[in-house]
């Protein structure tokens, strides 16, 4: 069934289904790729780090079909609007390539550090350049795989009779990988872009620079199709998704509480701080940040192999494509939290604030929708905007670039804001309007780049 299941994605979504896109120019297919690293400098590192435990890199995938060039890219951690601004400037005046129409995503690993401003503008730029000069005639394929890797993230636990950040065996959870895939014509690998709906934080109490499991997953795609070969990993609707084990973090988290108890501070319903609390001569410390590394590793590997499967069984592919790309802005009313401190089990009081603006983009490549929203979205946005699409493969990345938009924060669907969790109460979102106006304003622009 799975099998059929990809075949029919990449059989239905590269025909031409939607009549509107006869009307737009059609033309060769052309791709590049490339990876420039951004490992911060060890006296860049924090007075708490503990070092370098694998390197982390900005990723590039550009297309055109000779009339339009967009691109799609990633950015381990979280994107600096500054540098993407800075980027975009210099390569729309060098190389034509339009404001907007490359969507940066970040990772989203909690444990990348921190670059110079300067220093990251070039190195995201030298990647732009680099994978424009790569740029051959190329086909490009689509697939949708599977992967039960990721959970609800918002638990209500009877037994405690709280709210708190625990794996909700029961909650809505898409575990869709998408796969969007770049091959030259005589058949060389080029690059896969490909989004899941999974948090990067199993690395997060290791105080490490690491690209957790995106870069894991991506090296291990990468070492599959070669050298020049880049796979970017681009963050799902992941605002409630947490990794399915998750055990060596929460464990880590009691530990530092405890710490902290000693000395006569309360943080049992806090976010501890990294750096602190953490005697890494305390052999269970120890054990469970091992334990971590290897996790990260896993996971890494698991969700590559599905990646993996899903290009191998891709039969249809496209060589002339139309592309669009496009920005635009929405609006929702804004709340602040008046009585804030906590991560979960209270109820939220609120005042109104001004609307919050939003940023959504899309790159339309032939009929792939990729759409992005510059804030933590929940999942069930974005499954709803795949139930609407006209398009049967329909990909939600976020964490975007927030390109004169700005960053979105958590975004709950309608349905969440019960959950007295962290996420929905420090959500500066009223209820009622996000979700319809997220999954509106990316419809309307598909509708737009296809008719």
């Amino acid at each position: 069934m799975k099998i059929n299941r990809i075949l029919i994605v990449c059989a239905l979504l590269l025909a031409t289904v939607a009549a509107g896109a006869q009307t737009h120019v059609r033309g060769q297919l052309k791709a590049g790729a490339s990876k420039v690293d951004v490992t911060p400098a060890a006296d860049q590192l924090g007075r708490n780090s503990y070092g370098i435990l694998d390197r982390t890199h900005v990723r590039v995938i550009l297309f055109s079909n000779g009339t339009t060039i967009a691109g799609l890219a990633n950015v381990d951690g979280n994107p600096n609007q500054r540098c993407v601004d800075a980027v975009n400037a210099r390569i729309e005046k060098e190389f034509g390539i339009p404001q907007g129409n490359i969507i940066y995503n970040g990772t989203h690993c909690h444990s990348t550090g921190t670059v110079p401003q300067d220093e990251l503008t070039e190195r995201m730029y030298q990647a732009v350049k680099q994978a424009y000069k790569n740029m051959v005639p190329a086909k490009v394929g689509v697939g949708n795989g599977v992967c039960y890797l990721n959970v609800k993230r918002d638990l209500f636990d009877p037994e405690r009779g709280t709210w708190w950040e625990g794996p909700d065996y029961d909650g809505k959870s898409d575990k869709t990988v998408s796969v969007i895939y770049f091959e030259s014509l005589d058949g060389k690998p080029i690059a896969t872009y490909y989004n899941y709906a999974m948090h990067a934080v199993i690395t997060g109490q290791l105080d490490m620079i690491t690209g957790d499991f995106p870069g894991k997953s991506e090296e291990y795609i990468e070492s599959r199709y070669g050298d020049d070969f880049v796979a970017v990993f681009s963050s799902g609707a992941a605002g409630d998704q947490n990794p399915l084990y998750f055990q060596q973090t929460f464990d880590l988290r009691d530990i530092r509480i405890a710490d902290y108890a000693k000395r006569g501070e309360d943080i049992s319903n806090a976010m501890p701080p990294g750096g602190q609390g953490l005697d890494r001569n305390n052999p269970e410390v120890h054990r469970l940040m091992e334990e971590q590394k290897r996790m990260a590793e896993s996971y890494g590997q698991l969700l590559g192999e599905e990646v993996k499967y899903v290009i191998m069984m891709m039969r249809r592919f496209e060589t002339n494509v139309t592309l669009e790309a496009a920005r635009t802005h929405i609006s929702c009313p804004g709340r602040r939290q008046t009585n804030g401190g906590g991560r979960a089990g209270y109820a939220g009081e609120y005042v109104d604030t001004d609307d919050i603006v939003l940023e959504l983009g899309l790159v339309m490549l032939d009929n792939i929708p990729v759409c992005a929203v510059s804030g933590e979205v929940y999942n069930q946005i974005a499954v709803e905007l795949k139930n609407k699409s006209p398009y049967s493969f329909t990909m939600m990345t976020t964490v975007t670039d927030g390109h004169n938009g700005g960053w979105g924060g958590y975004i709950p669907d309608d349905e969440s804001y019960g959950a007295q969790v962290f996420e929905v109460l420090g959500s500066g979102y009223k209820q009622g309007y996000a979700q319809k106006r997220i999954v509106d304003g990316l419809l309307d622009l598909i509708h737009s780049a296809t008719h």
